[in-house]
């Protein structure tokens, strides 16, 4: 077999295990930002194998969620699993398409080479939080959601008020930039950032788990190339990937 048969021969064996058609076509995901630093490797690899171009557009799952409330037009999404579960309810999302991707955790980033906090117990974090003089996180994040709730629960929502910094975007750049100087938000957020280090995850006994998961729009022209977006997503060799990007495949 000549070099430019088992070139094509390959191609084609790609295209089949994803169940990739020949004709390309262009794919529009909305995905939160979790899974972005994962993705923005894993992208090209999916485009080169199977032909297909992804256009991403990223954000906080809850604002994203309600874009596809209010009728914005994309092929695929990736949110958080109430959310994808929520949109399928609603009609807005293909049921046979859900395919269950990863979960993360929330961690603590301080700027590059700053003292790392002691926040091995709940108590720990504490005292960490009110010792700082500034905290980030995103507001309509999930994380960001779950953190308000948590400083109420822990009895120090109004000892930190004054020092909270809502991030615009990611909690980990607003500390990498020198904005804040402890940063709260998905793990997989702050390993990205050179000018940010990751202090931890929170501990256990407070620690919320989010799970991600993926589904086409109902009314996209495009839906063999979003399954074949998904199913890719779960193959062996991106699961190593997600899981350098601070991810864990549930799948």
């Amino acid at each position: 077999m000549t070099r430019a048969m088992s070139v094509a021969t390959t191609g084609f064996a790609v295209m089949l295990a994803f169940g990739i058609s020949a004709n390309a076509a262009e794919i529009r995901v909305l995905s939160s930002n979790a899974l972005k630093s994962a993705l923005e490797e894993i992208g090209p690899q999916f485009e080169k194998a199977s032909g297909h171009k992804l256009m991403m557009v990223w954000g906080a799952a809850v604002p994203l969620r309600a874009q596809i409330e209010k009728g914005e037009v994309f092929d695929a999404t990736i949110l958080n699993t109430p959310g994808i579960d929520a949109l399928v309810s609603q009609g807005k999302l293909d049921s046979a398409t859900r395919t269950a991707l990863v979960r993360s955790s929330i961690g603590v980033a301080v700027r590059k080479g700053a003292p790392k906090p002691d926040i091995s117990t709940t108590e720990a974090f504490k005292t960490a939080l009110r010792n700082a003089k500034s905290i980030a996180y995103v507001e309509q994040g999930a994380s960001g959601i779950y953190l308000k709730e948590l400083f109420v629960k822990l009895g120090i929502a109004d000892e930190i008020k004054s020092k909270i910094k809502l991030a615009p975007t990611g909690a980990a750049e607003f500390v990498a930039n020198g904005e804040a100087e402890i940063g709260m938000t998905q793990i997989s957020e702050i390993l990205p950032f050179a000018g940010a280090d990751l202090v931890g995850p929170l501990p256990a006994d407070i620690q919320l788990y989010t799970s991600f998961a993926g589904a086409n729009s109902a009314a996209t022209k495009q839906p063999d190339a979003g399954k074949a977006f998904f199913k890719f997503l779960v193959s062996p060799d991106t699961a190593k990937i997600m899981k350098a990007k601070g991810l864990e495949p549930t799948s």
